[in-house]
């Protein structure tokens, strides 16, 4: 993310642009482990995981990009943006109605989970504030109590809120395309398989899936 020269950069812009602390290790360890990761990681050095630092925003964006691509749930993200007056919030989202929600090209199971979402966070229900201190288990097993929220999802925010090192979302297509490209030549690649492969990544798997990700998509991935 660039700035325009003499432009004002905000702080949270300045957050986002720092590289988790893990970054660099983790980088040189899969290089000299990963004949792939290897040539992969100088071609994409340039970028790194970033996250928006905001809960609710980022399960929201993963309950939206559900079983559809990454430009069609970025369009629907943008009118649910429109909808909530640019600020997703969980009181912003339950002041809106199923029509204000659908308009947004949200599917009416996905207003039902978003809606879900946005209760559990008003509520108080969810130990976000724990969170923190929880592996990563723990975390998944409470996400995945709300309705909408798979494994898929809860990984996700792992990965993009919490910038956990050592997530592998197996559930993942685009991973497992693009270990099917990296690794198989294309061939069809089983869990069992990018297990295999992945296993070679430990304990810096979100790292090497982003990295992945990169390959079959050089536009970071963000939620």
């Amino acid at each position: 993310m660039s700035s325009v020269k003499d432009k004002p950069v905000s702080m949270e812009a300045i957050a986002e642009q720092i590289a988790p602390e893990y970054w660099e290790q983790a980088c040189a360890e899969l290089m000299k482990h990963d004949r792939i990761l290897k040539k992969l990681i100088p071609k994409y050095g340039s970028g790194f995981l970033v996250t928006r630092g905001d809960a609710f925003t980022t399960l929201a964006r993963a309950i939206v990009g559900q079983q559809i691509s990454v430009a069609a749930a970025q369009s629907v993200w943008n009118k649910v943006l429109l909808v909530a007056k640019k600020k997703v919030s969980p009181k912003n989202i339950l002041a809106l109605s199923v029509e204000e929600l659908r308009s947004a090209g949200l599917s009416g199971r996905k207003v039902e989970y978003i809606q879900d979402l946005a209760e559990h966070f008003n509520s108080g229900r969810l130990h976000a504030h724990q969170w923190k201190e929880m592996d990563d288990e723990s975390v998944i097993k409470e996400l995945c109590a709300i309705r909408g929220i798979g494994r898929w999802t809860a990984e996700m925010f792992l990965i993009f809120n919490m910038v956990r090192p050592n997530i592998l979302p197996l559930d993942d297509v685009g991973l497992i395309r693009a270990i099917s490209l990296n690794y198989f030549s294309g061939e069809p690649v089983s869990r069992h398989e990018a297990r295999e492969v992945a296993a070679n990544w430990a304990p810096w798997r979100t790292v090497a899936t982003w990295y992945m990700w990169r390959s079959i998509d050089p536009i970071p991935v963000e939620y």
